[in-house]
């Protein structure tokens, strides 16, 4: 069995959760031991988001997985002003940083004043490996993190809703963006701290959510067709 299929990933199921109820199935299919069944994915989700996850099944496509993980990304965004998290959404520890409440105009001209190519550092609460080790754990581990700015692309940041404190947006960013640190970043621009309440993908290169499986929905049929 080879080929992609595109999930609705739930809030709270990992990434890998997914991957594994998937697996079990195919290796029904296939009449195989699920150890035995390659299925793999395109971009991990955290799992307090939701949204697509592209699943490669098969050989011939999880040995794609590296290519195919360079693909542009689209998320509906929700930010909370007035606060910092020391993970950069809404499961770290608050501190409270301002009341000021920005105007919409001001915070249009900082999501247009962050769009372009960008240097971006990534959060210490990341799977960024520092000497053979995952940032978080090192961060979980109350160990000090420096990680070192990339480059990045954000193509749109587009203003869908602003009731204050929220803030809701679509972004269009390359692979290799965090989301977290970009929110972190129009909170610094506004002087008003930010985290990341709420996080959607919608899409993934061509791949689209409309077009995915929610796990509830997924059998055997559908993994077979």
């Amino acid at each position: 069995m080879q080929g992609i299929l595109l999930v609705d990933k739930p809030k709270e199921w990992t990434s890998f959760d997914v991957v594994n109820y998937v697996r079990k199935m195919v290796a029904i299919a296939e009449e195989k031991k699920p150890k035995n069944v390659k299925v793999g994915h395109t971009g991990t989700l955290d799992p307090m988001a939701t949204g697509l996850l592209v699943l490669l099944i098969g050989k011939e496509y999880t040995r794609k997985a590296t290519e195919l993980s360079k693909h542009d990304k689209t998320y509906a965004v929700t930010m909370k002003l007035g606060e910092t998290s020391t993970t950069g959404d809404i499961e770290g520890e608050k501190s409270v940083i301002s009341t000021d409440k920005p105007t919409q105009k001001a915070l249009q001209d900082a999501l247009e004043g962050l769009q372009g190519h960008i240097m971006q550092k990534p959060p210490i609460y990341s799977a960024v490996k520092i000497n053979g080790q995952r940032a978080y754990k090192l961060a979980r581990e109350g160990k000090m993190v420096e990680l070192e700015p990339r480059p990045v692309t954000i193509y749109s940041l587009e203003l869908t809703d602003y009731t204050y404190p929220l803030v809701k947006f679509t972004a269009r960013v390359s692979s290799g963006t965090y989301i977290r640190s970009l929110v972190e970043d129009l909170g610094a621009v506004l002087k008003t701290g930010a985290y990341m309440s709420d996080l959607r993908r919608t899409e993934v290169g061509n791949y689209k959510l409309q077009d995915a499986q929610t796990v509830k929905n997924i059998d055997l049929d559908t993994v077979i067709g």
